[in-house]
C-alpha cells in the first residue's frame, strides 16, 4: 500500500525564476505561456511595475528592485545593480526555482551570473550583444563573464546568435519567439479609419530612430506624387520619442490628410491593426528578430523589410515579401507598388507568409522548445 501512494503521489511543478523586465511584452508572453503550461513563475525586474497583467495569475510571483533602468549606461554604473544580489539570493532561497532564465545578456544577465545559481540560462535580445561590447574593453568583459557562466545560450535568431558566437565558444541554441496562430490571423475587423477601397501601408514600431519610419514616410510620398489617384494611405501604429517630429514630417511633406498616427496602443490591439493594412513595412536599421512582421504574415498581409539583422530571416524575399536595403525610400516605394499593383501577388504572398509562420513560428511549439531545455537542464 505504501508503495502504491509513493507511486501515485503528485509530482512538484517545475519552478522558474525570469531575471527580466516584468513590464516587456516578450516577459508577459513568456511568463503567461510558461504559467498556462503549470510552471511556477517569478519574476525579478530592477524597474518598478507598471502593468497589471498578473493581477489573476496564481502562479506567477512578481519582485522588484524600484530602481530606474538605462540600457546606455557605462558599464560602471552596473555596479549599482550589486544591491540586487542579495534580494535575488533571498528569492532562491524561498521559491526555490528549479533553474534561473534571465532575459538579456548585459543587466539581467549580470545578475544572474552573479546570483551563482545553476542552472542557469541566459536569452540574448539584442543590443546586448550587438553593441553594449562594444562600448568599452569592461562592456566586453561584463558580456564575455555572464556567458560563461551560464549553463545554455539562447537566441531568438540565427544572426543574433552569430553575434554572440563572437564572445562565447559555447553553442547558442535558437529559440523562435513566435506568435499565438489561434489570435493572429486574417479577420474582418471593424474599421473606422479607412474606406473599404483603401491602400493602406503600415507599421507597428515603437516611433524610435532604428526603425526607420521617416524613410518610410518618404517613400509614401513617392508612391503618392506616383499615383495620385489611387487610395493610398499610411498607418503608423505606436509611441515615441520621434512622434512629434514624424508628425511635422507628414505635415511638411502635404500627406497630413493621408497619415495616421495612433500613438501606443495595447498589445490586445494589434491584431486589429495588422488586419487593417494592405501592405506591412519594417524597414529598421536594426533588429534582431521581427515579431511585427511574423505577426504581420500570419494575419496575411505581404511584408517589405529592411536587409538588416533578423529581418530577412522570417522573409522569403519575392515569396512572403520583398527585402530592400535600409534608409532607401526609393526602393522601398518600388517595392511596395510592385505588391499593391498586383492584387494576386498580393494575395499570394500573404497567404505563403502565413504558411511560413506556420511552418517556423507557432508559438505552442516553440514554447515547447523552451519546456524541452528546461527539462534537459533540470535533468
Amino acid at each position: 500500500m505504501a508503495g502504491k501512494s509513493q507511486t501515485s503521489r503528485k509530482r512538484p511543478n517545475m519552478k522558474v525564476l525570469l531575471l527580466s523586465d516584468p513590464n516587456s511584452s516578450h516577459t508577459i508572453k513568456w511568463a503567461k505561456s510558461l504559467s498556462q503550461k503549470g510552471i511556477d513563475i517569478a519574476i525579478f525586474g530592477i524597474g518598478s511595475l507598471k502593468v497589471n497583467t498578473y493581477k489573476d495569475i496564481k502562479n506567477i510571483q512578481i519582485y522588484t528592485l524600484n530602481k530606474s533602468i538605462d540600457k546606455n549606461e557605462g558599464a560602471l554604473s552596473k555596479i549599482r545593480y550589486l544591491g540586487a544580489i542579495p534580494k535575488i539570493k533571498k528569492i532562491i532561497k524561498e521559491f526555490k526555482p528549479d533553474l534561473v532564465h534571465a532575459h538579456y545578456a548585459s543587466s539581467y544577465g549580470l545578475l544572474g551570473a552573479l546570483s551563482d545559481f545553476h542552472p542557469f540560462v541566459l536569452s540574448v535580445w539584442g543590443s546586448d550583444v550587438f553593441s553594449f561590447p562594444l562600448k568599452s574593453p569592461l562592456h566586453k568583459f561584463i558580456l564575455k563573464n555572464n556567458l560563461k557562466k551560464a549553463d545554455k545560450i539562447l537566441s531568438t535568431s540565427h544572426v543574433m546568435a552569430r553575434q554572440t558566437k563572437l564572445y562565447t565558444p559555447k553553442d547558442i541554441t535558437v529559440t523562435p519567439f513566435g506568435i499565438d496562430l489561434n489570435s493572429f490571423k486574417p479577420m474582418h475587423t471593424k474599421n473606422e479609419l479607412f474606406d473599404e477601397n483603401d491602400i493602406v501601408i503600415g507599421t507597428i514600431k515603437t516611433l524610435e530612430e532604428k526603425y526607420g519610419i521617416e524613410y518610410l514616410i518618404k517613400a509614401f510620398k513617392i508612391l503618392v506624387d506616383k499615383f495620385p489617384n489611387l487610395p493610398l494611405k499610411l498607418l503608423i501604429v505606436g509611441g515615441g520619442s520621434l512622434e512629434k517630429s514624424l508628425k511635422n514630417l507628414a505635415l511638411e511633406l502635404n500627406l497630413n490628410d493621408k497619415v495616421t498616427f495612433t500613438g501606443a496602443v495595447p498589445y490586445e490591439q494589434v491584431i486589429k491593426y495588422h488586419n487593417m493594412l494592405s501592405v506591412s513595412v519594417s524597414i529598421s536599421d536594426s533588429e534582431s528578430f521581427g515579431v511585427a512582421i511574423i505577426e504581420a504574415s500570419a494575419c496575411e498581409k505581404p511584408v517589405v523589410v529592411s536587409s538588416v539583422g533578423g529581418l530577412p530571416e522570417v522573409v522569403q524575399d519575392g515569396v512572403t515579401g520583398i527585402v530592400v536595403p535600409p534608409k532607401n525610400p526609393q526602393q522601398t516605394a518600388q517595392a511596395i507598388e510592385k505588391i499593391i499593383m498586383d492584387k494576386n501577388l498580393m494575395s499570394q504572398m500573404g497567404k505563403d507568409g502565413r504558411i511560413r509562420v506556420k511552418n517556423l513560428y507557432n508559438w505552442d511549439e516553440n514554447l515547447a522548445q523552451m519546456i524541452d531545455i528546461y527539462k534537459g537542464l533540470i535533468k
